[in-house]
């Protein structure tokens, strides 16, 4: 399909809130493709539909396991908690510690509109909060304790 333009922080879109999908049509399946692409393309593990500058409730995500559609997606059950290193598509070159819940049930859409409930742990569980942070217009920069830090150095910085 086609690569797209990922929105960063500043950009109003990434604050508003999404609104739910009531049909797929071939704009919205393009879209998923295109998400899928643009998500394998930055080599992210997620990524919303705001981050590409459209407000559907719609993610993408792919943790080793292969990829996942989730529409309308809300999160049902949550438990424990981790605390690690986190980035986004849209904060390049940075990350910082959040902590998540360690268990994620989620429930959601899938690209033939059937209802999936998925349960996700470590990785996946961040992954799913994360993204649906997203729908909401949340940034994981909100949630950061302490400071930024950046990931990716210029070849004359290291």
């Amino acid at each position: 399909m086609a690569l797209r333009k990922i929105r960063t922080e500043g950009d109003p879109v990434l604050t508003k809130v999404s609104r739910p999908v009531t049909e797929m049509t071939p704009k919205l399946r393009t879209l998923i493709f295109d998400m899928l692409d643009t998500m394998y393309e930055e080599m992210g593990v997620g990524l919303a539909a705001p981050q590409v500058g459209i407000l559907k409730r719609v993610v993408t995500i792919d943790v080793g396991d292969g990829p996942m559609v989730l529409i309308n997606p809300e999160i049902l059950e949550t438990s424990g908690e981790q605390t690690g290193d986190e980035g986004c598509l849209s904060v390049p070159g940075m990350a910082g510690q959040v902590t998540r819940p360690n268990y994620v049930k989620v429930k959601a859409l899938d690209e033939n509109m059937e209802e999936v409930v998925y349960e996700g742990t470590e990785l996946l569980a961040r992954a799913f909060c994360h993204e649906i942070d997203h729908l909401d217009g949340k940034m994981y920069t909100e949630l950061v304790e302490g400071e930024l830090h950046r990931t990716v150095y210029d070849d004359d910085e290291v």
